[in-house]
């Protein structure tokens, strides 16, 4: 079995000094509060940005609340459509506004991130649905917003990577707009809960259990049907072709591990150029673990890095 970090450790204890219950034990309005409690915890110092604001756009269903956030940048600077992880259940602009910042001033960016409809108030596809719309917002108001139409990429993690992965389907399949980059951070690409790590890595891992992914699952999907529709299970698009190119970031113990490995060797398969990363001994959520532990950092700094590189 892998090892976890010694950072990991510590932070597990920490956990359960905090008492944090089960998400599978609550209901949605319980885990949502839990997570923007946890969020608020943590004494993270973000990088800085020139100015953040918040608007409604229009979307498919009503307004759809973004968040924007400009880097300390001149001329127009590429933009990066966000889509916050929680399982397409909890996680709200809030708790995923340190990343949101890093990745605005560490890619030089212009980072939208997006309030999209959730489960169980608001099942498949309605995330997904909201989520295409910002993108196709973001595209048409980037010069207003001083970005580049022509640079623009997508970020999620987790639930929000799901998000991302499908957005990049949809915008190949409809001729636009054309990306630059999908950052992944440990997608679920397959909503059937099948990979192997669900086994390895059920319980024992943090709060995303296997009976923890049970439970997003039961309350995002209309059916387990849905399951097999490639807009909630992205590994299951007939073709994977022509897709932006791709980072992918992994923690070695998540029950969500073989699905982003999973996921960059379909797109390496169909000929996508994919940067995948895998952090030793993490477990899900580290990537927000700002400032105890490294890895958090170090793997922000690689993905901001991958949008540098995308945008040049």
């Amino acid at each position: 079995m892998p090892t976890l970090h010694p950072q990991i450790v510590n932070a597990l204890e920490a956990m359960k000094n905090l008492g944090l219950r089960p998400i599978e034990a609550m209901n949605p309005v319980e885990a949502r509060a839990q997570m923007e409690a946890t969020s608020q915890s943590r004494k993270a110092e973000a990088l800085p940005v020139a100015r953040i604001e918040e608007r409604d756009i229009p979307g498919p269903a009503g307004p759809i609340r973004m968040r924007l956030y400009w880097p300390n940048a001149t001329g127009p600077v590429p933009a990066i459509a966000y889509y916050h992880g929680g399982g397409h259940v909890i996680g709200s602009l809030d708790t995923h506004d340190l990343i949101a910042r890093n990745l605005c001033a560490g890619a030089g960016a212009l980072v939208a991130s997006v309030d999209y409809r959730m489960g169980p108030e608001h099942r498949f596809p309605a995330a997904v649905e909201d989520s295409f719309a910002a993108l196709e917002w973001l595209h048409g108001n980037a010069a207003s917003l001083g970005a580049d139409p022509k640079r623009l990429g997508l970020h999620g993690d987790s639930a929000g990577a799901n998000l991302a992965a499908v957005v990049a389907l949809m915008a190949r399949d409809a001729g636009g707009p054309q990306l630059r980059l999908q950052s992944l951070v440990y997608p679920v690409a397959d909503y059937t809960l099948q990979s192997a790590s669900y086994d390895t890595f059920a319980e024992g891992y943090g709060l995303l259990t296997r009976a923890a992914m049970v439970w997003f699952q039961g309350h995002y999907l209309r059916s387990p049907a849905d399951a097999e529709d490639w807009r909630a299970s992205p590994i299951k698009a007939a073709n994977l072709a022509g897709v932006a190119p791709a980072i992918i970031v992994t923690a070695e113990c998540d029950v969500l591990h073989d699905d982003g490995e999973r996921y960059a060797a379909a797109l390496r398969r169909a000929g996508v150029v994919v940067q995948y990363r895998e952090y030793a001994g993490m477990i899900h959520g580290f990537f927000g673990m700002v400032p105890i532990i490294d890895d958090a950092m170090n793997a922000q700094l690689v993905v901001a890095a991958a949008f540098g590189r995308a945008f040049a």
